[in-house]
């Protein structure tokens, strides 16, 4: 038991995770071998066996699933010590594991990237893009040590920051320019097409047209916005897509953009992290550099907006 590593603990948790030797190894940055020969010394030391190997899947064993979560724990633990290093001095210098949800990822993120460059030289940035649920899953874990997000979160073991808030855009095909814009009811009549289940951003769209998430629509889920933006230039329907988004999604595309009159529909944008984080003092310097970003992002649209005026 004595012989068993850090290293050996971070290949079981991987395998744990995914199932399969192949992508553990992947996400180790690892050669397949070489992560089971780590596996089987592990069991070895232990001397019992972890997992059960089947064709094409592994499982945890009885004792594999309790040595999960007592590894889990370890593997906090020291990424907590780490924190705590990285946290003795005014500036965040290194390892930044930031998480970001698809929708804000794109138009936000190179400037928040460039900022952090300038703002923290030697940050090492480790840039996550997912949804939500598995931003807040590994943020909770320790895998992740923040994240961009449209708030509110509502997770008790997580701080939210408010940064700016951000309105939402109609996107109709381009020959209906100068239309009257419809009014949030009117959408729940037409051919809405929204991103699919999971996007936080969905959510919000059926909520300003007041439809409820169980109604099933005609219009078409993507998986992204560039594909529902897409689909509107071929005349299929409309759309809503936040402010941020125009100009990277609509420039290739058959499509003509409106804002809605008053109240807007929109959301707020903020970052999160665990309350028990030793760096959150550097992490409101982050914030504090997205926040920047967003409203330099929001000042530019609005300049383009007013040039096509």
């Amino acid at each position: 038991m004595a012989n068993i590593t850090l290293r050996q603990l971070k290949y079981f948790e991987a395998l744990a995770e995914h199932g399969h030797f192949g992508r553990a190894a992947e996400a180790c940055a690892v050669s397949q071998p070489a992560l089971s020969v780590q596996i089987r010394d592990l069991e070895e030391d232990i001397g019992a066996q972890l997992f059960e190997r089947g064709a094409r899947q592994v499982r945890l064993t009885a004792l594999g699933e309790r040595f999960a979560t007592r590894v889990q724990d370890i593997l906090r633990s020291v990424d907590e010590l780490e924190d705590l290093a990285r946290a003795t001095g005014d500036n965040l210098i290194g390892r930044l594991r930031i998480g970001v949800i698809p929708t804000i990822a794109p138009y936000l993120l190179p400037r928040v990237i460039r900022a952090l460059s300038e703002t923290h030289r030697g940050i090492d940035l480790h840039v996550r893009e997912t949804l939500t649920d598995r931003l807040i899953r590994e943020l909770l874990d320790g895998r992740l040590d923040t994240a961009i997000v449209a708030l509110p979160i509502s997770e008790p073991g997580l701080e939210e920051v408010a940064l700016f808030d951000e309105s939402f855009m109609l996107v109709r095909p381009g020959d209906e320019a100068g239309q009257p814009v419809p009014r949030a009811e009117d959408l729940a009549r037409m051919r809405l097409l929204l991103l699919e289940e999971g996007h936080c951003f969905r959510d919000q769209a059926l909520a300003f047209c007041n439809i409820r998430p169980a109604v099933p629509g005609d219009g078409l889920d993507g998986s992204s916005l560039s594909t529902l933006v897409q689909m509107v230039g071929s005349g299929i329907g409309v759309t809503l897509i936040p402010e941020m988004a125009v100009p990277v999604e609509t420039r290739s595309a058959d499509v003509s953009v409106a804002r809605f009159g008053q109240p807007e529909p929109s959301r707020t944008v903020g970052m999160i992290w665990r309350k028990t984080s030793p760096l959150a003092p550097q992490l409101r310097q982050v914030a504090e550099v997205v926040r920047r970003a967003g409203e330099d992002q929001k000042k530019a649209q609005a300049d383009l907006d007013h040039s096509f005026s």
